[in-house]
């Protein structure tokens, strides 16, 4: 099957590129890297020529909302409507588990109004929401540490791996569109400062946590907003089983 990966040198993104290529399909990476924009469109019918599936992983800006929104609007009704002349099957779109019930954040506002465009889209579609990935709280982390201090907010995640992110995005491209979501998460909950510091003491860094809600992530994420509901689909790296290579 042919597919294509929308943000291929991304994170999320190039691990997807592997586990298509493992199940044994023809990918199709794109990226602005490789001469793709989504902004303009450039580059877009000529990437997605005999694409059956389409995956979008790609990111955008993440601190002004009404920058946020208009990126995701643009990048979005450019790709679906260059899947549409293609004659695309299936889009999937990764976004956030709780991206509806936080409202402050821009990068989950942005998240939203990708969504709501997907599902009005021209394109069968699944939307699969992941919580946050194991690397999440490090990279969190690092954003504001200046001089050794990082302040991080006290977030409860309930954290998956990235390579199973990865594994069901696969498998999803691979099958028949729901017309719906599809929730994952990893196995169980953790703190967010915690995992930082256990993710910066693997990787041999010292770094002083701050834990407050005066940062990206405020108290409307705090809580049980982020959770997974008991429909959620379970992935099977632990936290710990993660942090062992790490180090």
């Amino acid at each position: 099957m042919r597919i294509a990966v929308v943000g291929a040198t991304g994170n999320i993104g190039s691990r997807t590129v592997t586990a298509l290529d493992r199940d044994g399909h023809d990918v199709v990476r794109v990226s602005r890297a490789l001469g793709v924009d989504l902004q303009t469109g450039d580059g877009l019918d000529q990437a997605l020529t005999g694409v059956e599936a389409v995956v979008d992983v790609a990111n955008g800006p993440t601190t002004d909302r009404a920058a946020t929104v208009a990126y995701f609007n643009a990048t979005t009704q450019n790709l679906l409507a260059a899947e549409h002349r293609a004659g695309v099957r299936h889009h999937v779109l990764l976004s956030i588990v709780g991206v509806d019930r936080v409202e402050g954040n821009a990068h989950y506002a942005g998240k939203r109004e990708q969504e709501r465009l997907v599902a009005a889209g021209p394109v069968p579609w699944t939307i699969v929401r992941a919580t946050q990935f194991h690397d999440f709280a490090a990279m969190v982390a690092s954003w504001a540490e200046q001089d050794g201090i990082a302040a991080i907010a006290p977030l409860l995640v309930q954290p998956i791996a990235p390579d199973d992110v990865a594994d069901v995005l696969a498998e999803v491209a691979a099958s028949a569109p729901q017309q719906g979501r599809v929730d994952i998460a990893g196995p169980e909950p953790q703190d967010l400062v915690d995992m930082a510091r256990r993710t910066n003491e693997a990787q041999g860094r010292t770094v002083k946590l701050v834990p407050t809600w005066a940062t990206l992530f405020g108290l409307e994420m705090a809580g049980n907003v982020l959770l997974p509901d008991e429909t959620a689909r379970i992935a099977p790296t632990t936290f710990d089983e993660w942090l062992a290579y790490q180090r």
